[in-house]
């Protein structure tokens, strides 16, 4: 049975040379493209062949979470991610208004061939694929000249792993923190490497810019509000590998396969919206890996939960993000019975 992609972005904008580059890739696959606005528009958007979700839209869903997001936050993905799933998804690809794919950029399955990186308590992924100095947005700053959280086998086996999280890598402007950018910022391409996957204990952020996700990873796409919008995908990253630990895998990290043309930001901006990750980011994983979680499918929810309520008692948030996470997990069910995540 061929897979149902779909690939969610959001934006602000009109149709961008990146949106149709995806758009033109995706065709061929049969891939189908869901665009969540915001109240700062578009009110439409004029592309055939893509579902699109103004804010005025959105208000009129029956999702019980479109009527708690806040307007004007990145986690407003979270509608089209039910969107997608609701429309049939069995791969949802997730990236932003300014990456385009590169040639030879294609659909993936939730098998691949990876090499295993070592135990290390922290993984820099960026360095298996440059010898340059990089790091990704929410990598402890203490860490970025230690070459210790870059450590694999030379010419280590690769095997095949079921790995329902995937991220990929982005040239020219790859998603890294505000300090990197205020101080090194420079065009940047990656090299050509072996997949990585990341075994149970070892910590690496990863982003919402060239994701991959599958079944059994559909609750963990939740993305929270009650925090700033450089932290949200981030936070969500260390929450997400702390339940695959639980499903016996953990995140595979690929060459590049997308390239950026980065929207304006302000440099200022981001590094203020960063700040709660560049001094808890460590607190939130000693956290996280000492809450009890269950094995198997059928225990991500719960575990989620652990996971968010422990963070709200530690104030990660600045409101009730647990009530939040709630409504998402009712709304995922609600479509698709809880058995079938566990496919």
């Amino acid at each position: 049975m061929r897979e149902s992609l779909f690939t969610v972005v959001t934006t602000i904008r009109p149709p961008t040379l990146a949106v149709q580059r995806l758009k033109k890739a995706l065709d061929p696959a049969g891939g189908k493209m869901v665009i969540v606005g915001d109240s700062k528009g578009p009110a439409s958007f004029p592309m055939e062949g893509v579902i699109f979700s103004s804010l005025a839209d959105q208000e009129k869903l029956s999702f019980r979470l479109s009527r708690l997001l806040p307007t004007g936050h990145y986690a407003r993905k979270n509608l089209g991610y039910l969107m997608a799933i609701q429309a049939g998804a069995s791969c949802i690809y997730e990236t932003d208004d300014d990456n385009a794919p590169m040639e030879g950029w294609g659909a993936r399955s939730v098998t691949v061939p990876a090499q295993r990186a070592k135990g290390t308590p922290w993984v820099n992924a960026y360095r298996f694929f440059t010898e340059e100095k990089i790091w990704p947005r929410g990598f402890p700053l203490r860490l970025v000249r230690d070459d210790g959280s870059l450590d694999v086998e030379e010419g280590g086996e690769i095997s095949t792993v079921v790995a329902p999280i995937q991220q990929g890598l982005v040239d020219l402007s790859p998603d890294v923190d505000a300090v990197w950018r205020l101080v090194l910022d420079q065009e940047f391409r990656f090299r050509k490497a072996n997949s990585i996957l990341l075994p149970a204990g070892s910590w690496c952020p990863f982003n919402s810019q060239s994701t991959w996700w599958y079944p059994p990873a559909w609750l963990l796409l939740y993305l929270p509000s009650r925090c700033s919008f450089r932290m949200t995908d981030i936070w969500r990253s260390f929450i997400a590998q702390r339940c695959l630990w639980e499903l016996g895998t953990g995140v595979v990290f690929h060459s590049s396969e997308v390239e950026q043309e980065r929207n304006v930001h302000d440099l200022m901006k981001d590094f203020r919206d960063e700040v709660p990750g560049y001094l808890r980011n460590e607190e939130l994983v000693r956290i996280l890996e000492t809450i009890r979680l269950e094995p198997g499918t059928d225990a991500v929810g719960a575990n989620m939960v652990r996971c968010y309520k422990a963070m709200q008692e530690a104030d990660f948030f600045s409101g009730d993000e647990l009530r939040l996470v709630k409504a998402w997990l009712d709304d995922v069910e609600d479509i698709i019975p809880a058995a079938s995540l566990q496919q």
